[in-house]
């Protein structure tokens, strides 16, 4: 923390060089005597947690002081030759092997997601381009160090950001008559079809827009016993979805489950903390319940070949719940590393949901507004259905959107939550 501050980056990188890796003479006397104090007790997770937070503490700082080469180079000090030779040292051997078990760990897999941005786009794994989802549960969980839970939230964030802005700009410029190579990069992987798809997002406006119907649900449940909240939330999620084997399958695994949730609450009303729960289980129904593979019915819902209508339930939820959003994005996280072993042209099907996903979250849940204007003039209430190729999209920032609340300004209220449904649900 001190020397980080106040030494170049260069000199940082040496002295955590001298003190992890090599395990020579470092400026201060007292550090490497430290660290054997941790061999010598045999105490491998203390170490371990030791250099997570040591590496965190230089990501955070140097990401501030935009010193994101440095951020590799850190990343890099792990593939020194030196972790493979041989040594006649009890000490040195033990130390190595605790490096190397390291750099096997999924703690090093995280770490090396905060040196993935900076490297070459085209050469990443396709699960790189959700990495803003994949830092999710590395700073809900409270066993992390705090520095590693802020430096995932705040590059979480920054990607977020990043593409929210790419999106912005192609979809506001991507129809004009600007040259082919003037026009700004699609940030999905959707290609052409990418921007008619986004306007079937937008395009649900007015009283039917997804807000608005959120809202309504919300105002007239408030007041309902859990049993009644329970069956209206079915109605809601299932309200305008037009594909039938989508709905005979909903209702058929969905509904009953939620129907058996928290039983003994039936004839309560219905409370934020009930709904908190309510909300995560129905998102874990729809994504994976056991947070390592996905549920039956995540698979059986997509097989038929619709991931905009998964999409368009899952972003009802939070709409109607925005503390579940965190929620949510953690099985997102679930699902992405589950499915990161198999190429793109293997999980296409899956990838498509991820990108329709990232799209939804970045109209509906952050603070840009998009709306889709008719550039033909079609203002007559007798019109038939809007033409999407008819129509532009125009974005706008706004300070006060349903969902654009940053994710530290919810933490609090949160944790409250889930402590009082936690109380709630054991009584």
């Amino acid at each position: 923390m001190e020397i980080v501050k106040t030494w170049s980056p260069e000199d940082v990188l040496v002295e955590f060089r001298h003190l992890f890796i090599h395990h020579v003479d470092t400026v201060s006397s007292d550090t490497l005597p430290a660290l054997y104090e941790l061999v010598f007790a045999n105490q491998e997770q203390e170490f371990r947690n030791t250099l997570k937070r040591a590496c965190y503490i230089l990501i955070n700082n140097w990401d501030i002081a935009r010193s994101h080469k440095s951020i590799q180079q850190l990343i890099q000090l792990f593939s020194d030759p030196v972790l493979n030779r041989h040594t006649l040292s009890p000490t040195l051997k033990r130390l190595r092997i605790w490096l190397k078990n390291f750099v096997d760990s999924p703690d090093f897999q995280e770490l090396k997601l905060f040196a993935a941005r900076y490297e070459n786009q085209e050469e990443l794994h396709w699960s790189q381009r959700y990495t803003s989802y994949l830092l999710v549960p590395q700073y809900i969980n409270l066993k992390n160090p705090i520095e590693q839970r802020e430096a995932a939230r705040a590059l979480s964030r920054q990607l977020k950001d990043k593409f929210k802005f790419e999106l912005a700009l192609y979809t506001a410029r991507c129809e004009t008559a600007a040259p082919k190579e003037k026009l700004p990069k699609n940030p999905t992987s959707l290609g052409d079809n990418g921007l008619r798809l986004i306007k079937m997002i937008v395009a649900r406006r007015g009283k039917f827009s997804y807000a608005n119907l959120a809202n309504i649900f919300v105002n007239q449940t408030r007041t309902l016993t859990y049993q009644d909240f329970k069956r209206s939330l079915g109605e809601y999620l299932l309200f305008s979805v037009e594909h039938d084997d989508f709905v005979t399958t909903f209702k058929k695994q969905l509904l009953e489950r939620l129907d058996a949730l928290y039983t003994t609450h039936n004839d309560k009303v219905i409370t934020d903390a009930l709904l908190l729960r309510t909300s995560n289980r129905v998102i874990e129904y729809l994504t994976t319940e056991n947070q390592q593979e996905p549920s039956s019915l995540f698979v059986l819902l997509l097989s038929q070949g619709n991931p905009l209508t998964l999409v368009v339930v899952l972003l009802k939820i939070i709409l109607v719940c925005k503390y579940a959003r965190t929620h949510l994005e953690a099985r997102i996280a679930d699902l992405i590393k589950y499915y990161e072993g198999f190429s793109e042209e293997d999980c296409q099907w899956v990838v498509n949901f991820f990108e329709i996903f990232n799209i939804a979250m970045a109209i509906y849940a952050e603070n840009v507004e998009y709306n889709l204007v008719d550039m033909n003039n079609h203002n007559s209430p007798q019109r038939a259905k809007l033409s999407l190729d008819a129509c532009r999209i125009f974005s706008q920032f706004k300070r006060n959107g349903a969902l654009a609340d940053e994710p530290e300004a919810l933490e609090d209220t949160l944790e409250i939550l889930i402590q009082e449904g936690e109380e709630e649900l054991s009584s």
